[in-house]
């Protein structure tokens, strides 16, 4: 490989450097409509809206979406987690109780009140 392969190449690798850092920092917005229509009579609007930029400038221009959607919230999943630990140990709990009824029936006399005729 020839040394001005490798400028060339370095060169277009910085210049999509300098391209994605300008994308990012100013941001990137691509806006556009596709509809579909037959005889014209309008079956399909899509709108599409696209804006690219980094976290910082996103929040700067207000689009801090994330911070409030429920489905993204850690504290979301952690209350998610702790509800579902409650209901495990409820179930526990649960089992226990039943095992434990069940060896004292046994001790009772042997018998099951659940079961009907052996």
């Amino acid at each position: 490989m020839r040394t001005t392969d490798l400028q060339l190449s370095n060169g277009r690798g910085s210049g999509l450097v300098d391209v994605l850092d300008r994308v990012l920092d100013k941001g990137l917005v691509v806006a556009g409509d596709v509809k579909i229509s037959l005889a014209e009579v309008e079956l399909l609007t899509i709108r599409i809206r696209l804006i690219v930029c980094s976290i910082d400038k996103a929040q700067q221009i207000g689009l801090d979406w994330w911070k409030h959607d429920a489905h993204l919230s850690p504290n979301r999943l952690s209350s998610e987690n702790e509800e579902l630990r409650r209901q495990v140990r409820l179930l526990e709990r649960k089992v226990a109780s039943l095992s434990s009824r069940k060896g004292n029936r046994r001790r009772d006399g042997g018998h099951d009140a659940n079961r009907q005729g052996d």
